[in-house]
């Protein structure tokens, strides 16, 4: 799994067809679109929807940014006083509803990947230079350390009576937990559960390269999503496109490896770790984008089909009910794309 999500290779096709429809007035589907842009989670968020019919968005850039902290206190590696950080550093903190949702969404992932997916593996980012801390000396000896308290199978959550609390039970002190490879498709999900209280239907949010869509964009259309071209260098979203996909009340996330890597001693060491063995991966998968039932859902196993590669992949994409992917792998000067049968896209040249 990723140490740090790799999710950011996602071209939003939406922002100038909103500017000019603000600009205008109304699209087909009669009331306006919106669109809300803002900073979240260290990167962006990117709201366009549709004005309900019978209630207004009320302060709604307000209730986003509240939305955003609530879920940072409880999962965000980055905030020194998240519960994430504070079991980290050894705490025992009582879990809020959000860490307990997402954990088990992580476990139940956990459990249909084999442990290909794995939130505990959080220490072995670290000694890959992938994760919250700075060490990237890898002897054989330090992961096999490390691999003794990795896995989630070691992690429960536990209800104490007297306290009337739940608690995370660590078999070892020194496991750690990051959620990154998962809790920006929750985030997306939380939010989108709260802009449908609202009577909102007609929406796409996007986070940190994560979406969650739901209806029709302005034109009463499917919304269409470009997904950036996975070659070195292509940092600049939207530069250069690989294929369009059109997706409505589904999550879709990419995860890929050509944006976070680094080279030593002439050998490229990907930001994708196998939790099963310790080590980066590496295959010719260069991006996976999954379409599921949830964003959540979407980002843990775009993270999983980008640790198995490309055979595994398409076996595991062909069992399954309730997901479609697009792949993209092959030496990057000669790319080549598999989609499954319900996904809808094109390709661009």
């Amino acid at each position: 799994m990723t140490g740090k999500s790799g999710n950011s290779n996602i071209f939003i096709y939406f922002a100038l067809a909103v500017a000019t429809l603000i600009a205008t007035g109304c699209g087909k589907t009669g009331a306006p679109y919106t669109t809300i842009d803002g900073f979240a989670q260290g990167g962006t968020f990117h709201l366009v929807y549709q004005e309900p019919a019978d209630a207004q968005a009320h302060n709604l850039p307000d209730s986003l940014q509240k939305w955003f902290r609530l879920i940072d206190k409880s999962l965000s590696g980055y905030d020194t006083t998240s519960l994430v950080s504070k079991i980290n550093r050894g705490e025992n903190p009582p879990l809020d509803s959000l860490f307990i949702e997402c954990f088990n969404l992580s476990k139940e992932v956990y459990g249909n990947t084999g442990g290909a997916f794995d939130i505990s593996a959080a220490p072995l980012f670290e000694i890959w230079g992938f994760g919250f801390g700075n060490g990237i000396e890898t002897p054989q000896s330090r992961i096999d350390s490390i691999m003794q308290f990795v896995g989630m199978d070691k992690l429960a959550i536990v209800y104490d009576t007297v306290s009337k609390a739940s608690y995370l039970q660590k078999a070892d002190p020194r496991m750690k937990v990051n959620f990154n490879a998962i809790a920006q498709g929750y985030t997306c999900d939380f939010i989108c559960g709260e802009l449908e209280k609202m009577g909102i239907q007609n929406y796409l949010l996007e986070v940190g390269g994560e979406i969650f869509c739901r209806g029709k964009n302005a034109k009463g259309k499917e919304w269409s999503v470009g997904i950036d071209k996975p070659i070195d260098g292509n940092f600049i979203p939207g530069e250069s496109i690989e294929a369009v996909i059109e997706v409505s009340d589904r999550g879709l996330v990419t995860s890929g490896n050509y944006r976070k890597f680094y080279i030593k001693d002439g050998e490229k060491y990907s930001h994708t770790i196998d939790a099963r063995d310790g080590y980066p991966v590496k295959h010719n998968l260069l991006s996976a984008t999954v379409m599921a039932p949830t964003a959540a859902m979407a980002d843990a196993y775009a993270t999983y089909l980008m640790v198995i590669g490309v055979e595994e992949a398409k076996k595991f994409l062909r069992a399954s009910n309730d997901m479609e992917a697009l792949l993209v792998y092959g030496e990057q000067e000669n790319l080549k794309v598999f989609a499954t049968e319900g996904i809808h896209h094109r390709k661009i040249q």
